[in-house]
């Protein structure tokens, strides 16, 4: 449960957003106040992203080439079966 409310943290913002991995990691800290280090942050980016739910583009920004984190349909998608599940706990209707 928690690697996945991490997915759907990152899936948030990118959402919101298109992310370079270093602007991830901070919105996560500053957001959230979590601490992200790169050793999860890009392994977890590499899962999401083979999951379907971003992709990423190579961007040219001042002068530097970042890989920029965009959510696909079926990351929207995830997210509103994750609101719904947890909807759904939170009402106690999964258990009746």
């Amino acid at each position: 449960m928690i690697r996945n409310l991490s997915d759907i943290q990152i899936l948030r913002l990118v959402e919101n957003q298109p992310m370079w991995g270093y602007m991830i990691k901070k919105q996560v800290e500053s957001r959230f106040g979590l601490k992200l280090g790169h050793g999860a942050l890009y392994p977890l980016l590499k899962t999401i992203e083979k999951k379907g739910l971003v992709t990423r583009e190579s961007q040219r920004q001042k002068g530097r080439t970042r890989l920029v984190y965009m959510i696909t349909e079926k990351g929207k998608q995830y997210i509103e079966t994750y609101k719904e599940i947890l909807k759904e706990q939170i009402e106690g209707t999964d258990v009746k």
